[in-house]
């Protein structure tokens, strides 16, 4: 007998659909497991045998079994299939009826008692179902919530192998899991800094705030001390709150990375940091199975880059990232996409030792190696950085001073009121913020007038600007212009923007 049970392969942070076709049979007993499986879906036919026998269901051990994974040319990994072969294996011998599966699609890993773990990617498989317009989706208990966050589809918790069987037998039957019951909000995440608490470095919180507003590229100089990690973990708290539709992007990353914990649905933009020892599988993702890296999981968020010359040539790999906010992986059996749109924030000492230009504290580094240092980072990668500022030590008044500095919640309340009127303006385009405008989208969205041309004219010949710089300074302006609720980019937000770009003029 035949049996056929709908379930989900993860392809980048997509699920597309396998059918798992079990066919119970005379002949000698023999389990054969086909459609390109890799090791640990092979094992499960050892965790399925167990957990139907401690189930107190019968495992037709006597029979010639055969399991395929459709398509055979995708490659299988993981232990999601081991719930939906046991279904094929019931059904397929009798113990329950095929037809109760049709419109479901199955995933769940078993441990030997029969009981049902986590697996990563649900939400990726119920977004698959709903666009299969398939009615219901079986997912261990503990993933409901997360499966939950997509709409129009009933989701089962299943706890139990011997529970769903008892379900699809009309028996004892479970109720979609309530939506309801899911958290009406997360606690706050532990890396952010209220901008209140850092005292000094008014221009430096000026630059993070235009970035905020146009999801714009930073990059912070300065001696050790001057308060670079500190800013950079206060930016995602200026950063506008997450839409539904961005927060379900994210989720979808972090589940199919497993890293979504307990939280159903990531309600923070996310904040990277990884340290520059990173790999660049680890950096832009990667492997021998595809996972999303430290630029997908920053996606719709920050990614920390503290120490950036340390990071070396690695660094090449950021350019078609920060170009194209996505990133392709290309291996023999094809190309996965991941999206990796964010914020770059970098940091760096000026030298070596980290005090070449410091007023107080002499540097020791000869010309040469400050040189190689600085020439770590490529010309073409810091053409791609929008923002370039100085951050020097704090003097002691500053640090003293009991004034209490402008909070986030302000500063935040000015980068929403800008990220609204770009959502007005790109209603009907893809672009989210002023830095995802394409040239055409520059040309139509940021005019100048006799003044403005002037001075881009002026400051192409002086600053040598090339033509990626070009339009990054317009972008900028453009979102200093918002901030400013100004509806025409005008000169003076030109000059903001293009003191921005002195870096690049050394």
């Amino acid at each position: 007998m035949l049996a056929k049970i709908n379930s989900c392969a993860l392809v980048g942070v997509d699920a597309v659909l396998v059918e798992v076709e079990v066919d119970v049979s005379p002949g000698q007993p023999q389990t054969t497991l086909v459609g390109l499986p890799d090791a640990s879906v092979r094992e499960s036919k050892e965790r399925v045998w167990a957990a139907i026998r401690n189930s107190g269901l019968r495992f037709p051990s006597e029979k010639k079994l055969t399991v395929n994974l459709a398509p055979a040319d995708l490659r299988k990994e993981g232990p999601s299939y081991d719930l939906p072969v046991a279904l094929g294996l019931l059904a397929a011998s009798g113990q329950i009826d095929p037809d109760v599966l049709s419109g479901t699609l199955v995933i769940g890993e078993l441990s030997l008692d029969g009981s049902i773990r986590h697996v990563r990617g649900v939400i990726s498989a119920a977004q698959l179902a709903r666009s299969l317009g398939l009615e219901r989706l079986f997912v261990p208990a503990v993933d409901a919530p997360e499966a939950s966050l997509i709409p129009d589809i009933d989701i089962i918790p299943v706890d139990h192998l011997i529970s769903l069987v008892e379900h699809l037998l009309q028996l004892d039957v479970i109720p979609p899991f309530d939506r309801s019951s899911l958290p009406e909000d997360a606690a706050l995440p532990d890396y952010l800094t209220d901008f209140a608490d850092i005292r000094g470095q008014e221009h430096a919180k000026r630059a993070l705030e235009v970035a905020a507003a146009g999801s714009h590229n930073v990059l912070m100089t300065g001696p050790p001390g001057s308060g670079k990690t500190l800013l950079a973990r206060a930016l995602p708290g200026i950063l506008p709150a997450l839409t539904l539709d961005e927060a379900l992007e994210v989720t979808r990353i972090y589940s199919v990375a497993d890293m979504l914990g307990d939280t159903p649905l990531i309600r923070y933009r996310p904040f990277r940091a990884p340290h520059h020892t990173v790999s660049n599988a680890g950096l832009v993702g990667g492997g021998s199975i595809p996972r999303p890296g430290e630029i997908s999981l920053a996606h719709r968020g920050v990614l920390f880059l503290d120490e950036l010359p340390e990071f070396g040539r690695d660094l090449e790999v950021l350019r078609q990232p920060l170009e194209d906010r996505v990133v392709t992986i290309s291996r023999a059996s094809g190309a996965l996409v991941f999206p990796c749109n964010f914020v770059l924030v970098g940091a760096m000492n000026p030298c070596p030792c980290g005090y070449h230009g410091d007023p107080i504290t002499a540097c020791s580094c000869a010309p040469g190696m400050i040189a190689r240092y600085q020439q770590r980072i490529s010309g073409p990668l810091l053409d791609r950085i929008d923002i370039h500022i100085d951050v020097p030590r704090v003097d002691f008044d500053k640090l003293s001073a009991a004034r209490r500095n402008e909070p986030t919640i302000s500063i935040r309340e000015r980068v929403q009121a800008a990220r609204d009127r770009q959502t007005e303006r790109f209603r009907g385009i893809p672009a989210l913020a002023n830095a995802d405008m394409g040239s055409g989208d520059v040309q139509k969205f940021v005019p100048l007038d006799t003044d403005g041309s002037a001075l881009m004219r002026s400051a192409m010949q002086q600053m040598q600007l090339s033509a990626r710089a070009y339009h990054r300074v317009l972008k900028l302006s453009r979102t200093i212009a918002d901030l400013d609720s100004s509806d025409t980019v005008r000169s003076y937000h030109l000059a903001e923007a293009l003191q921005y770009r002195a870096r690049l003029a050394n």
